[in-house]
């Protein structure tokens, strides 16, 4: 099997998910399907590596993101001081990498921090053959906590999804084909309750049209979130192409249109 001919699939669900764009300092913001470097910095963390170890293995892997759930956007306001009384540090660092004071000295930071709440995300992630199976094994057992953005946004089971035997490559759990054509073959991950409020409950379609971000040298787009590097001294991005596509894939729901009991039906929930 040739370099990116096959994927490692990522289910991205979680209460909170948070994918920074250019927000610093006192706002954070959060882009509306995960980013690069978030993904990228998931696969390091479970693989163990530090901050400062080079990340130059994963550089090379193409990337294809699809929303299954786009969830809602959540605003988190709150307040940072020293619960000993002391000014608070700068959130910039000086030559030796140490925290600068604040001047004049501050002693509270309001900050707003955004997520996206219910969301959940396809991440079609392909490469060396060899390199895959090291992250998969990686992931059934990460070295490091894992997270979704933020360390505070810790993913939902499952997160490695395996194909079934006819898309699968030999034994692996790797699917067979491209990032666009892997999203097209992963079933429709939304939770029973999105689903139900995007068509109602007597209109329910057999299959969904589901957009797609993959990494493509032509595309129209241009994404500023390929790392450098995890080092806090070395941070910086270089920028990616990207093309917007829709995948159709089925819905899974039984021809007979029988519905669980809900008892929050009547209230619109």
């Amino acid at each position: 099997m040739t370099d990116h001919t096959s994927c490692l699939v990522l289910r991205l669900a979680g209460p909170l998910q948070s994918w920074g764009g250019r927000g610093q300092f006192n706002r954070r913001d959060t882009l509306d399907e995960p980013t690069k470097s978030g993904i990228l910095g998931l696969l390091a963390a479970a693989q163990g590596l530090r901050r400062q170890e080079s990340i130059e293995a994963l550089l090379g892997l193409s990337l294809g993101v699809r929303t299954d759930q786009p969830g809602s956007l959540l605003r988190d306001y709150h307040t940072v001081s020293d619960l000993r009384g002391r000014p608070l540090l700068s959130a910039t660092v000086n030559a030796k990498g140490v925290q600068k004071a604040t001047s004049p000295a501050k002693h509270t930071h309001v900050t707003h921090r955004f997520y996206l709440q219910d969301a959940v995300f396809v991440a079609a992630v392909s490469g060396p053959v060899d390199l895959l199976r090291t992250l998969a094994d990686a992931l059934r057992s990460p070295a490091f906590p894992l997270a979704l953005g933020r360390r505070s946004c810790p993913p939902a089971m499952p997160l490695l999804l395996t194909p079934d035997k006819t898309n699968r490559v030999d034994q692996e759990a790797l699917w067979a084909g491209g990032p666009l054509d892997v999203l097209g073959q992963v079933p429709w991950q939304a939770s029973q309750r999105h689903r139900t409020s995007r068509f109602g409950r007597d209109d329910r379609p057999s299959v969904v049209d589901l957009p797609v971000t993959v990494d493509d040298e032509d595309g129209n787009d241009v994404r500023v979130d390929v790392p450098h590097s995890f080092y806090p001294l070395h941070r910086g991005f270089n920028t990616r192409r990207v093309r917007q596509e829709w995948v159709r894939v089925p819905t899974g729901w039984p021809d007979t249109g029988h519905t669980d009991h809900d008892p929050f039906a009547l209230l619109g929930w």
